[in-house]
Order: C-alpha cells, then structure tokens, then sequence
C-alpha cells in the first residue's frame, strides 16, 4: 500500500471493497439459522443460534482472520497463494513439501472462485427481494432487477477498485451505522435477548438438536462466508485499515443487528418471514431496501475484486494462462482489472441467479466451497506460524488447532447442504483445480522438452558466425538462463542473420509480491554485442519489458528506441495417449494455443514485435 494515503482514506475504501461480503450476512443469515432450527417459536432455540453467531463471528472472524492470519501477509498481499509463498521457500527439503503445499494452495484457490461467483448473486437477490414486501405482486421483478444490478456492478469494474472504494465507502458506513441502531433499537426494548452471549446456548442447541444440528452450522455459516475475501482483499488496502475498519464499524454493526433481529423475534415470533426488513416501520421499508440493494452491490465487490487479485497470482505461479491484467491505480500495485476474469464471473453469476431465483434456495449452495478455504488457510496458517514465526509447537496446536476444530464442525454442516444445491460449487471447484492442475504440469513438461532442445549459451559465438550481422538492436526474451532463445534460433535458422546489438532479457518471476524498483533489473555483457538482461518481478506485479529495460539503461547499457522485439510462440501439440493423461495433454495444448501473446502480457510495442513459432510435442 502507498505510504501517502491517508489512513481515514484507506480505511474508507476498505469498508467499500473489503466487507461488503460479510457486511451484508444479516440480511438472509439468521433467517436461514433460525429456519432449519425450529423457528423463533422455540426461544431457546433461537437463542442458541444467535450465541452460534456470536462465537462464530468472535472466533473465526476475529480471532482468527483479524487478529491472527492478517499478520501472515507476503509483503502486503494475503489470500492462500500467497500464504504458500511465504512458508514454502522456508521449509526444509521442500521438493515434496513444496509441492503439497502447492496442491492445498491450489484447492484452496479453486475454492474461493467458487464462493466469488455465489456471492454477488446471493448478496443481491436478498436485498432485492425487499421488494416482495412492499408489495408482493413485486415478486416477479426480483430476477430481472438483479440481473440488471449484476450488469452494472460488473460494467464498473475496469473504473478500479480505488474509484469504487471512494464510491462505495460512504455507503458502507451509513449501512452500518443503519443496521446497528436498528438492531440497537430492539435491543433496549427487548434486553432479555443478551443472554444469547452465554456460550451455553449455543451447546443446548446442537445437542438438543441432534437430527439437525450440522444443518444448524450450515446455515450459521452464512455469517461467515466474507472471511476469505478481507484475507484477499487486504493487499488493496493494507493491515491496519482492515482492522480499523472491522473493530470500529463493522463488527460492532453486526452484532447490533443480529442481535436486534433476535430481539425482535423473541418479541414477535411470528415476524420470520424476513426479520432483517421487519426491523422498520412500512414507510421507511422503501428506504431500507434502497440502501441494502446498495449495500448487496458492494458485498459483491469484495469477492470480484479478490478474485482479479487471485487470477493474477494464477497467472504469474504458473496455474493458469496469461491473460490480459489492467494496472487500475498509479499509487496502488494491487488494484487490477481482469477483463476476462469479469467476464467469466459474470456470466457465471447470472446463471445462478437464473437457476436458484432466490436466495433462501441459493444459500444451500452457498458457503460449502469457501468453508474448504478457510480449513486451508488454517492448515497453511499453521505452518506459517511454525516455519515463519518458529512458535512453539504447543502453541501453534493451542490456536490453530481450536481455529481447526470450528472448521470442522462448519465443514461438517456445510457437508448437509451437498443434496439441496451444495454439490455445484463443489463441482466447480473440482473443474477448477483440474484445470490449475493441467496447465501447472503442462507447464512443467513443456519446460523440460524444451530444456532436452535447449542449445547452451557458450554455443552463441558459433552460430552468430555464420549469421550476416545487419544494423539496429534486436531483443529476445528468454524464459531459462543459460539457453539461447528459441526464437533466435528459428531467427538464425530461416533469416540467416542478426543484429549489431543483441539483448537477451530474462524476466523471473519472484516468490515476493514486489520487487525493489532500483534493483530490479541488471544488464551485463556476455560477448562482443551480446548484452544479458536479468529482471525480477513479483507475483502481484505484471512483468513490463519496457520497465525492465528502462532499469537497464539506468545501469549503461544503451538500447536503440526503435529496437526489434522478437519472440518465440511454442505451438504445443500432445501425443497420442488413453486415459486422464492423455485427455489432460489435449487439454494443455488447447489452453496453451489460445493464452494470451506474450507480446501483449509483457506489454510491448505490438508494431516492432516479431512471432516466430516452434513445434513442440509432449
């Protein structure tokens, strides 16, 4: 984060972007819980439910994303990715190691794109069907207005998350504030509802529901579902703004509420339908549901915005192919557009608002692929908190493992939630992480064919020799050092000639989100007219040949301005084999055909850029 923001103004935008998903729980959340527990006719049961709120929210949400996990940031950035980055270079042995830290971190991302594309559609839905209480001829306008709110929430998405944070900040704070005195309002009228903060209502609910207690801690889990996303989302605004803003508005606010809600129904049972909006007067339901819609429309920003973040990551570990990244702010390196990224999830969003209609019937979908997040981010924590920080291992056990045992309650409540819609997301990310899985081993076997071809350096004076040299500077980019590019060996092999000047430039991708500006880039001569670029990106940064060679000149090495840029494209093609292997080498030389050029990812000047292809089988 840019040390000259302003910490009000970071905070600001981390209550637009960051807890818009968590932010808007109550408005479906306790309904559900209370649901599937019986109803509010049963007090004890209802009060059980709303003490299950608030230990979850204390621990899982408090303790162990606010106090605990956000400390685990690399450099700034958080989410699972990064979390592996940061732990997997400082394990002993790590080949093995590393590897199944790869896999979790994997599963784990596949996870969270899931829970990305529920969101907006849940978080929506549930503001909108407002509507249906105010007049209930209304109920068929609820699909089409989230669909068109869906619209221009992603519509807006390559203004960047700085501009939407300015926007949506102000917003969240009078939601808050708005949900909270509502909530506070019952609360004076109805005190008795505070007893739910003893811990003993929470155990008498599930032990006095055993044929439905897991359901109970599916639907509980609801409140818990933007979690991951501040984890994520925390790289657009840094630590301390995510704390601010949680201790000072948002958890506060929620309790009011759920608690208020709690209050209400233990006043008036019969007010289950929709207790969130109930909490108003008739006259001032308009009011409510515009600023929940506006509310809901933020929720979904937290999981979008987290999700540009997290295909970023993808691209640069190696998980998926290069697609086009949009830099959003000057001062802030974490806030991206990803065109196709929004696209995708938008496309994806629709269709669930399209097929569950509602959100009662969304949120047994919901909850169930973020949860197997979380329960990764515990066990990565966990390994962190030991190899970073070298706690002690009683203490690494005394915190991560109670932070494990809730996990696993909530993941065995979420498993009840599979037959009546749960088994989508979980299908999805089963795609997903075949997918990352793919173009990761791939990548690997089109590395090691490549290096089998690979024609050492020490061989470059021979084969310049026999090329007529011809004035101007050429450019080839490099993905091994050590190796003479591949495209000018096909430049050498077809052409016959060379440039004056020759400039081979590596760009290496770092396990650090960022690299230092002044050290980023190193140039040295390896032959007569034969200069090697070394240049070091982050996983959070898009790697820019222009900046790369700028950090060169500065360092005496001289580049015409109207240099030739040459690449090389391998086109992929995979051997005849049966099975999974087979299907998975056809599925890799399709994606790898149709990445994005590396041309445009690199950023370089498309008109002084030449293509030369080599025929690669795996």
């Amino acid at each position: 984060m840019n040390q000259s923001r302003s910490l009000p103004a970071a905070t600001l935008g981390a209550l637009g972007v960051v807890y818009g998903d968590i932010g808007t729980s109550p408005l479906y959340a306790l309904r559900e819980a209370t649901a599937v527990a019986g109803g509010a006719g049963d007090v004890n049961a209802m009060l059980g439910v709303l003490s299950l709120i608030f230990w979850s929210l204390l621990v899982i949400i408090t303790l162990k994303y606010i106090v605990v996990v956000l400390r685990m940031d690399n450099e700034g950035e958080g989410g699972v990715l990064s979390l592996v980055a940061l732990v997997g270079s400082r394990l002993p042995g790590n080949g093995r190691a590393g590897k199944r830290l790869i896999l979790l971190a994997v599963l784990g991302t596949a996870f969270f794109y899931c829970d990305a594309l529920i969101t907006p559609a849940i978080s929506v839905l549930g503001a909108v069907e407002g509507l249906a209480i105010v007049d209930p001829d209304m109920q068929r306008l609820v699909v089409p207005v989230t669909l068109g709110i869906l619209l221009a929430l992603f519509a807006m998405q390559r203004r960047g998350t700085e501009r939407i944070g300015r926007l949506f900040g102000p917003i969240m704070v009078i939601w808050f504030v708005s949900i909270g005195l509502l909530g506070l309002r019952e609360i004076i009228h109805t005190p008795a509802i505070l007893m739910a903060l003893d811990p003993e209502y929470a155990l008498a609910v599930l032990l006095g529901h055993p044929g439905v207690a897991l359901v109970i801690l599916g639907a509980v889990f609801l409140v818990l579902t933007g979690g991951e996303a501040l984890y994520i989302d925390m790289g657009h605004f840094g630590r301390k703004p995510v704390r601010i803003a949680w201790f000072l508005v948002v958890w506060p606010g929620l309790l009011l509420n759920y608690f208020g809600q709690g209050a209400l129904l233990l006043r008036s049972p019969t007010a289950t339908v929709n207790p969130f909006f109930e909490l108003v007067s008739p006259d001032a339901l308009p009011y409510l549901i515009a600023i929940a819609t506006a509310a809901a429309i933020i929720a979904s920003q937290a999981t979008i915005s987290g999700a540009f973040s997290v295909t970023r990551q993808c691209v640069q570990l190696d998980l998926l192919p290069r697609v086009k990244v949009l830099q959003t702010s000057a001062d802030v390196h974490g806030q991206i557009y990803v065109p196709a990224t929004n696209a995708f999830m938008f496309v994806a969003t629709s269709a669930f608002v399209l097929i569950f209609q509602g959100s009662s019937a969304l949120s047994g979908a919901y909850g169930a692929a973020v949860n197997g997040t979380m329960v990764i981010t515990t066990l990565l924590g966990a390994i962190a908190a030991r190899a970073a920080w070298k706690w002690p291992l009683w203490r690494v056990i005394a915190v991560f493992g109670l932070f494990g045992v809730v996990d696993l309650a909530f993941v065995l409540g979420n498993a009840t939630k599979i037959p009546s819609g749960g088994w989508i997301p979980l299908v999805l990310a089963a795609g997903m992480f075949a997918v990352f899985v793919t173009w990761h081993d791939g990548r690997a076997l089109l590395r090691a064919e490549l290096n089998r071809r690979a024609v050492p350096l020490a061989e470059l004076p021979r084969l310049l020799a026999q090329a007529t040299r011809v004035p101007g500077t050429a450019v080839f980019l490099v993905s091994h050092q050590g190796f003479v590019p591949t495209a000018m060996l096909r430049n050498l092999e077809h052409n016959r000639v060379c440039h004056e000047k020759i400039v081979i430039l590596n760009l290496d991708i770092q396990r650090t989100p960022r690299q230092d500006v002044v050290s980023r880039s190193y140039p040295e001569e390896i032959f007569p007219g034969v200069h090697l670029v070394h240049a070091r990106f982050g996983f959070m940064e898009t790697p820019d040949v222009a900046v790369a060679l700028a950090g060169a000149k500065r360092k005496g090495l001289r580049i015409d301005d109207d240099c030739t840029f040459f690449l090389g494209w391998h086109l992929v093609r995979a051997r005849a084999r049966h099975g999974i292997a087979g299907l998975k080498l056809r599925l890799f030389a399709w994606m790898q055909r149709r990445s994005a050029q590396a041309a445009e990812f690199f950023r370089m000047p498309s008109r002084r850029v030449v293509v030369l292809a080599t025929a690669v089988e795996i």
